[in-house]
């Protein structure tokens, strides 16, 4: 997953949970599509947590860092 980009990832994680939707899969289908789904999940997750922490870093009040929680951007601005 070292190459694997957050919109492929999301990408890849929507079709999963089309198939298991449709539930043509066998059942063992359809777990490794669920574990894979999982690892994607989590994949997606850290990095949109690595974002946060980036913005939250970027944002700063004088020469002090100011923590901005992501919803309240729009304050801050």
């Amino acid at each position: 997953m070292q190459d694997l980009t957050f919109e492929k990832a999301l990408e890849k994680l929507e079709i999963i949970v089309e198939e298991l939707e449709k539930g043509d899969l066998t059942l063992d289908q359809a777990l490794e599509r669920y574990e894979e789904g999982v690892r994607l999940s989590r994949f997606c997750s850290k990095k949109l947590e690595e974002v946060e922490a980036r913005i939250e870093m970027i944002i700063k009040e004088g020469e002090e860092i100011k923590k901005v929680p992501f919803e309240k951007m729009e304050e801050v601005e």
